[in-house]
């Protein structure tokens, strides 16, 4: 792992809606299972999961076991049972009969590790895998924002790297946020900012500085490739470089259509992606699409519409002086739909990263305070020792 740097740069933050790891920090192991372990930092949820797919899963379930089942509860029966949502060809369908499709269509694009780590979540929590690979496909159903900033636009030449999800906050996910550390056997570490239950990723960063975030599109029912949660999965596993990043897209079955924003924090290089079921375009920094008319020179600013429009207003206004700081007013809104369930800006050169997630009632994230956190840090944490452990015993029983 050549670009996996040891030396870093301290954080140091003056606004006070950033919440710095390295001061008055406040941390809590709350229980092991195997290699992995949950601690709650300032009050946040931090997931660190270590080993095998299998083992992953496991750690995964184990470990977050009631937030699993409730976010599963309320995704698979409370918001999918009972009502129809989905037309899949001349069909109308239950949304949980239309992902239950999904996972067929898809199984054979996707790779044993990941149904054997599914398998793992199942047996941890213990619930049915059919369960766990429902909640898995549901990104597929639906179809937000993202930048990069680098060089001549921020005030330093670093990148900073934004990323909006838009994403059905009365579906209660904010309620199972947490930040995962995983360090997969034979791959490259990672954080992913997701939900309890879930597997795959929509905004990740790796230890070889590069991040991701994607913002959804049309083509529901092209369902015949690789899920899009779990390409950007394998590309944070996978690439230590843009090339390696955008290759991941670009080589393998697509479904529907996705846009994506992939920033490679050691070369300060990013790019903007259409990677839809028939089409692959990257897009450059300050290129003009037809879909993104006023670019911003070193920017790459993907979103729609009006909150396109203020997004790219905003890149204008602050070009050249953007810090961290500074860049977390690109994703106030309504760039930030009311919708918003979280937000995240990485500046992957240090492996810093920001998250702010929607409060259970529902207000966006982009109102509420951000929480700092380093990729660097998490992954030389420890647990307690003395904290509870949970064991490691196979429920095959709930399959």
């Amino acid at each position: 792992m050549s670009r996996i740097r040891m030396a870093f740069s301290t954080i140091v933050l003056a606004a006070s809606v950033l919440t710095s790891l390295c001061q008055n920090l406040t941390a809590e192991t709350i229980a092991r299972c195997g290699n992995g372990w949950l601690e709650k930092v300032d009050g946040t949820l931090v997931l660190h999961l270590k080993g095998t797919p299998y083992e992953l899963g496991y750690q995964h379930g184990a470990l977050l076991k009631e937030h699993v089942r409730q976010s599963l509860h309320t995704l698979l029966v409370e918001k999918a049972e009972g009502h129809t949502l989905v037309q899949v060809g001349p069909l109308k369908l239950t949304p949980r009969a239309a992902i239950d499709t999904i996972v067929r269509i898809q199984e054979p694009h996707v790779d044993k590790r990941y149904w054997d780590e599914l398998q793992g979540l199942a047996d941890g929590a213990g619930i049915p895998v059919k369960d766990a690979q429902a909640a898995n496909f549901i990104p597929e159903l639906f179809h937000c924002s993202g930048f990069a900033l680098a060089k001549s636009a921020t005030q330093n030449g670093k990148m900073l790297h934004g990323r909006v999800l838009d994403y059905a906050v009365d579906w209660g996910l904010q309620d199972h946020a947490v930040v995962m550390v995983v360090e997969p056997e034979g791959r490259l570490p990672w954080v992913n900012v997701s939900y309890a239950g879930f597997i795959g990723s929509v905004t990740g960063m790796n230890a070889a500085h590069i991040s991701i975030g994607e913002m959804g599109g049309g083509g529901l029912g092209h369902w015949g490739g690789r899920p899009m949660a779990l390409l950007i999965r394998e590309t944070l596993e996978t690439a230590d470089s843009l090339d390696k990043a955008i290759s991941v897209f670009r080589d393998g079955p697509r479904t529907c259509q996705y846009f994506y924003v992939v920033a490679d924090g050691e070369t300060n290089e990013a790019v903007g992606m259409e990677a839809s079921w028939d089409v692959f375009t990257v897009i450059q920094p300050g290129a003009t699409h037809p879909l993104l008319p006023t670019p911003v020179k070193d920017c790459v600013l993907m979103s729609a519409g009006d909150r396109y429009k203020e997004l790219s207003k905003r890149a204008e206004t602050g070009y050249g002086k953007f810090t961290p700081e500074q860049a977390l007013t690109l994703m106030e809104r309504p760039v930030a739909m009311k919708s918003n369930l979280h937000n995240v800006l990485f500046e992957p050169e240090t492996t810093r990263f920001w998250v702010a997630n929607a409060s259970p009632d529902k207000r966006p994230a982009a109102e509420q305070p951000y929480q700092a956190y380093s990729l660097k840090e998490l992954l030389v944490r420890r647990a307690d020792p003395a904290s509870p452990s949970l064991p490691m015993t196979p429920r095959t029983a709930a399959r």
